[in-house]
């Protein structure tokens, strides 16, 4: 274990935590010690580009926090006027006259009066600033992930990327509408009273100015430690989320294999972590404040001290406005600006641990919104057609009738019918490319024709159906759409052309209907429902407690899994595509439903180029060719005749399968 990287961990925090978090804790600490001086000033300047679109509001800010900071500073210097002036003169009359004293107390409200409304003013407009920004992040954020590959998803985990939509964006919403204005306020509080202490005595402030330096070297070694701390904690909470996420989704399995202490023990081990970071960052901030305090008091004893010690003596008093000497009205006025000048002081070393924090929140968000889109350099598209006299005519209208839009150099624009006739020549792939998973794939899909692959689990049957669809791009080789390369083709219409029914449904909260009519958004209601008839999913449907109006929530979870799976067959089946792609459609239905669906199935293949992954291989039995994989290699073609008559893979594969059924 590294000691030296243990130093930076609070002792008492270090003899309390478990034997093998102490040593994780080296590599926790391998970061480094990212306090103040690590802000990453491109943070900081993207973030003041969200702010400059509100710049009359941000202005009008300005204006009330100076407001509100001359305020506190100017009551402070006319208090020594109003003993100097009016109070101490009253003393001395036999008969007092209290006009001028209440005219002075008047204007003094006046002044304060100007401080509340400018304080409340600039607190509210930062409320709505910092929303609007957060908005525009948050906008720009989901934009930009709908944007980007699955790989992007399959590297990381949904917990932490849903951390920036919420720890992430809470912290900025801190920044921007307390911490920010806060170091404003006390910028310009601290800017005005120094101006007004040199009004009343420069010697005075040079004392209290050495005075606050020395204070500022304390105050500033807890602030680096408390950002410090703060940047781990958020770290931390990205890692928590994400295992929390984890376990949710797989809640099921964790009690199936009675895995419940061993998860326990997992997410102690995170929660510890966070702990640790947790209570070390706070332990700093909160104790910032009782310091400053504190070494303010003091200041103010000591003021007092000296500068009652030259009213006593006479010593002359130097200021800004003359030559004088120090009276009870100058010292009670210094005494009251020392403590506005120690408390903003103490408010920016509090708000610089936020700030911190908010930046490292900030860099996240600002990583994702940065990641990579996924290419697209596809310039066919996909448009509804209808034959006038033998040639293909562009229309709006949805006629069933698909074409290739392809542009030409000359400005000329060509239209091949979509027919479905898909092509892999000599493909191979990998998700990294040192590691190839897939060798010198060949399909040839004609129109209209079922294409199954079938073979153990990991032996790159989804890949194949993931590479149609350009979720990932092929190392080798050449894939085909109707003769054209797939790469031409624009990625959203070459995903429209092809309808997808996953072995892992995902339905969204809205009622049935529309979580049909995800498949095609502008189907009409019976168009949705006959899309539910061919799916054989109307007869459940019209059980439930509104039929087609039941309101699903938490991913149909009121469903059972053969019903969730309905559905998604019939948000197929509704979109009406010219190519099918079926990953084990069928594998959560009985199989007396799966016999019933198999029919509604068929007739939703009809005319339509479909692949089909399965492990009943019963339900391949149909196929006019059946293609066997094996370690991401096609080992076996043909029918399914021909295939039990070679007595090859497949064949042991299927015979199999009924031995054991």
């Amino acid at each position: 274990m590294n000691k030296d990287r243990l130093k930076d961990i609070p002792k008492d925090m270090l003899k309390d935590m478990p034997k093998d978090m102490q040593n994780d804790m080296p590599d926790m600490m391998k970061k480094g010690k990212p306090g103040l001086k690590s802000i990453d000033m491109a943070t900081v300047k993207r973030l003041m580009s969200y702010l400059g679109k509100h710049k009359g509001k941000l202005i009008l800010v300005i204006v009330c926090i100076a407001l509100s900071a001359l305020a506190s500073a100017g009551s402070s210097l006319f208090l020594g006027k109003l003993i100097d002036n009016y109070i101490a003169p009253l003393l001395l009359m036999k008969v007092p006259d209290y006009s001028d004293l209440i005219r002075a107390i008047v204007f003094m409200a006046v002044i304060y009066g100007v401080g509340v409304v400018s304080g409340l003013l600039y607190n509210r407009l930062m409320a709505v600033i910092s929303q609007s920004v957060l908005k525009e992040i948050r906008d720009e954020m989901f934009e930009h992930m709908q944007t980007l590959p699955i790989s992007y998803f399959d590297t990381h985990t949904h917990g932490d990327v849903m951390s920036h939509y919420t720890n992430d964006t809470d912290t900025l919403r801190q920044m921007i509408s307390q911490s920010v204005p806060q170091v404003i306020s006390s910028v310009v509080t601290i800017i005005s009273v120094l101006i007004m202490m040199l009004v009343l005595s420069i010697p005075l402030t040079i004392f209290v100015v050495i005075a606050v330096l020395l204070i500022m070297q304390v105050t500033g070694k807890v602030t680096g430690k408390s950002g410090r701390y703060f940047i781990r904690q958020q770290e931390a909470i990205g890692n928590l989320n994400g295992y929390i996420e984890e376990m949710i989704n797989g809640q099921k399995v964790v009690k199936v294999f009675c895995h419940e202490e061993e998860a326990k023990a997992e997410f102690d081990k995170r929660n510890e972590e966070l702990c640790v970071n947790a209570a070390a960052a706070n332990k700093y901030a909160n104790i910032l404040g009782p310091i400053t305090n504190n070494l303010g008091y003091i200041l103010y004893v000591l003021i007092a001290i000296v500068g009652g010690a030259l009213g006593i003596y006479g010593v002359t008093n130097i200021g800004l406005t003359g030559v004088g000497v120090v009276t009870l009205g100058t010292i009670a006025s210094f005494l009251q600006l020392s403590r506005n000048f120690m408390q903003p002081l103490g408010q920016v070393s509090q708000q610089l641990s936020s700030v911190v924090m908010a930046l490292a929140g900030a860099g996240g968000i600002f990583k994702l919104i940065d990641e990579k889109p996924e290419a697209d350099d596809g310039f066919v598209t996909l448009v509804n057609v209808e034959n006038v006299n033998g040639e293909l005519k562009e229309t709006d209208k949805r006629t069933h009738l698909w074409a290739w839009k392809y542009p030409r150099e000359d400005g000329t624009v060509t239209y091949t019918e979509l027919k479905g006739q898909v092509v892999l020549d000599d493909v191979d792939f990998g998700y990294i490319p040192e590691k190839i998973v897939l060798h010198d794939i060949d399909v040839y899909a004609e129109p209209g024709q079922k294409v199954a692959f079938v073979g153990a689990t990991g032996a790159g049957k989804t890949t194949i159906t993931n590479l149609i669809n350009r979720f990932y791009d092929i190392a080798d080789g050449k894939i085909r759409y109707d003769g054209i390369n797939i790469n031409k083709i624009r990625k959203s219409d070459l995903r429209r052309s092809l309808g997808v029914v996953l072995q892992d449904v995902n339905l969204f909260t809205g009622t049935v209907m529309e979580n049909i009519r995800y498949g095609r958004l502008n189907a009409t209601d019976e168009e949705c429902i006959e899309a539910a008839k061919l799916a054989n999913a109307d007869s459940f449907i019209r059980m439930l407690p509104d039929g087609y109006n039941t309101v699903l929530k938490g991913d149909g979870s009121g469903l059972s899994q053969g019903q969730r799976q309905l559905i998604s067959i019939a948000r197929a089946a509704v979109a009406d595509p010219p190519v099918m792609i079926l990953d084990e459609a069928t594998s959560s239905i009985d199989t007396r439903t799966e016999a019933i669906v198999q029919k509604g199935m068929d007739a939703l293949m009809k005319g339509r180029t479909v692949f089909v992954i399965a492990h009943r291989l019963s339900t391949v039995k149909n196929s006019d060719v059946i293609m066997v994989l094996e370690q991401g290699r096609i080992i076996e073609r043909g029918s399914h005749e021909r295939l039990i008559e070679k007595r090859g893979k497949y064949y042991q594969l299927y015979t199999g399968a009924f031995e054991m059924e």
